[in-house]
C-alpha cells in the first residue's frame, strides 16, 4: 500500500514558490497526538534523501524535477522549494514523531487563496511509518488548521482539494479516511516519470463537513 498523493507534488505540477499567490504564511507547528507536523528545515536533507529512495515515493509524489536529478541531488532538489513555500502561500510541514523527531512524512496545504476560499492538500509518508494511519491524521491536522480563521491562527479556506492517480489506491483510502470524498476523475490528469498518463480521482473537504478525526487504529 502506498501513501502517496499525486497531489503531494504531481511530476506535472511540481509545488515551488509563486509570486502569483496572494499571501505568506506564517511558518508553525501543528500536534496530531503521537504527530509533530513542523516546517521543513536544511537539516531534514538527510532524511527526505532516504524517503527519496521510495520507488512509489518517486513515481507519485516526488515530481519530474527529482525524478530527473542524479541520486545524490534528490534530496536537495526536493527540499529546497519547500524551504521557501510559506513565503508563497503554501504550508508544507515535515510530519515528525513527536517523541523521537523521526521524519514520518510529508503534507501540505498548498496555493491558499489562489483561488479564493480554496487550497489544495498532498502527502507522502516514509515506507517504515505506514500501516498507522499516519498521513490520514496528518492530513486531517492540516486540514482542520487550514479551515480554521484567521483570527484563531488558521488560513480561512472553505474548501480543500487533492488528487491521486488511480494506481494508487492506498492514497485514495488515505483521503477517504482524512474526511476526503471522492468528487469525480480527471482524464490523463497525472503525467509519471515514465512518461505515462493516469486518470486520477478528485477528492475535496468542505470546512462545514462533520468529520471524526481518524486515529491511528487500524
Amino acid at each position: 500500500m502506498t501513501l502517496i498523493s499525486g497531489g503531494a507534488a504531481s511530476p506535472s505540477r511540481p509545488q515551488s514558490p509563486s509570486p502569483s499567490s496572494p499571501r505568506a504564511i506564517d511558518p508553525r507547528e501543528l500536534t496530531a497526538g503521537d504527530l509533530l507536523l513542523r516546517p521543513f528545515t536544511e537539516s531534514d536533507e538527510a532524511a527526505v534523501g532516504r524517503a527519496m529512495e521510495d520507488p512509489g515515493i518517486l513515481r507519485w509524489a516526488a515530481g519530474l524535477a527529482v525524478n530527473g536529478a542524479a541520486r545524490a541531488d534528490r534530496a536537495r532538489v526536493w527540499l529546497a522549494p519547500r524551504l521557501l513555500s510559506w513565503q508563497y502561500g503554501s504550508a508544507p510541514f515535515a510530519v515528525t514523531d513527536a517523541a523521537s523527531g523521526e521524519l514520518l512524512g510529508y503534507v501540505t496545504v498548498r496555493d491558499a487563496h489562489r483561488v479564493p476560499g480554496q487550497a489544495e492538500a498532498a502527502y507522502w509518508v516514509t515506507p517504515a511509518a505506514r500501516g498507522r494511519a499516519v498521513a490520514a491524521r496528518a492530513l486531517d491536522a492540516a486540514a482542520r488548521w487550514a479551515f480554521a480563521a484567521p483570527a484563531d491562527g488558521g488560513l480561512g479556506v472553505h474548501r480543500i482539494s487533492l488528487d491521486h492517480s488511480l494506481a494508487n489506491p492506498g492514497s485514495c483510502r488515505v483521503a477517504a479516511r482524512a474526511g476526503f470524498p471522492q468528487e469525480g476523475v480527471m482524464r490523463d490528469f497525472f503525467l509519471d516519470p515514465a512518461g505515462e498518463r493516469h486518470d486520477s480521482h478528485l477528492h475535496a473537504r468542505l470546512a462545514t463537513d462533520d468529520v471524526v478525526p481518524p486515529t491511528s487504529a487500524l
